[in-house]
């Protein structure tokens, strides 16, 4: 199937009543009421729609294949994995081309998915890592890409002192520097490093570089116990792109694990809370559908991306 592409104008919200125009992949949230405009701006943030490659992976679609898949639906961000992008430039494919084959097809490369150690405490597997942080990022740089997830790969069995993490982050956000490409601070909720958000927020913190950053997951957050009312605390600043997905309801959270998470709004998590909480603190972020299920894996891969936009956009509608 393919999708009608939506218009493109955008939705305001204020605390009374959602005034719906036709949406995009891009959603606007203006939290103001009139008599706020007639004194003072009330904060807004703004969600754009994206989708992390990883919800159609089980396809085993081609990175050009994807990114029509994605447009056709009418996603405004993607969220690629590195894997597709190295396959496609091993095969001869051209990075500026796609670079301008994402523009064409007005996608934003937000943020892009990878697993080089950079954390773990053996030097040389660190030394390999940053080269391969090195090459991803000079990839993702050819495509006009402006982040890269960076969890604590190879150094979830054991926890790695938080000042050590610290320095590593910081000599990471550096590498990026040269490239024009962000590393963020993903939380793994199974993780021994990095499994919850607190830990996230302070090395990021910590680091002391202008562009530090976290990659909070729906997930992932309940996965390793953070609570979602952390998120009241953090500024725009904090990240600029969520994972977005859902999980069903069990007596114990460690029991779920990737393949368990479904479409936002099919099962239990707080969604419209978290949304009230990014829109009312200004958040601009994009919201980068993430599932695993190998349910939807085994389905029309435009079925299944146009699904999880119409979801995601109802829920951003909700409000």
């Amino acid at each position: 199937m393919t999708p009608t592409a939506p218009d493109s104008r955008p939705i305001e919200i204020n605390r009374r009543a959602a005034l719906a125009a036709g949406l995009t992949g891009t959603l606007a949230l203006g939290g103001r009421s009139r008599a706020a405009d007639a004194k003072a701006a009330r904060p807004s943030g703004s969600f754009t729609l994206g989708l992390n490659t990883a919800t159609i992976r089980g396809q085993k679609l081609g990175i050009v294949e994807i990114v029509d898949v994605a447009s056709k639906a009418g996603y405004r961000g993607l969220e690629p994995w590195l894997d597709e992008i190295h396959r496609y430039k091993d095969e001869g494919g051209s990075l500026d081309d796609l670079g301008k084959r994402l523009r064409d097809a007005g996608l934003s490369v937000e943020s892009a998915i990878d697993f080089f150690e950079w954390s773990v405490d053996d030097p040389e597997r660190r030394r390999k890592g940053l080269e391969a942080a090195r090459r991803s990022m000079d990839a993702l740089r050819r495509i006009g890409a402006k982040r890269v997830a960076a969890p604590a790969s190879g150094a979830t069995d054991a926890a790695v002192e938080l000042p050590r993490l610290v320095e590593r982050y910081r000599a990471l956000l550096e590498l990026g520097d040269q490239f024009g490409v962000v590393p963020e601070a993903e939380v793994w909720g199974p993780s021994k490093t990095l499994g919850n958000l607190a830990e996230a927020v302070y090395v990021a913190t910590a680091a002391g570089h202008p562009k530090a950053c976290v990659l909070p997951d729906v997930y992932h957050l309940h996965r390793g116990g953070s609570p979602f009312e952390g998120l009241k605390l953090l500024g725009p600043a904090a990240f600029s792109v969520m994972h977005f997905n859902d999980y069903p309801r069990v007596d114990d959270p460690k029991t779920l694990n990737d393949s368990d998470r479904v479409y936002p709004g099919d099962g239990v998590a707080p969604i419209r809370s978290i949304l009230e909480t990014l829109a009312a603190g200004g958040f601009q972020v994009m919201l980068s559908l993430e599932v695993f299920n190998r349910d939807y894996w085994a389905q029309d891969p435009a079925e299944v991306a146009a699904t999880g936009l119409r979801k995601m956009r109802g829920l951003v509608d909700s409000l």
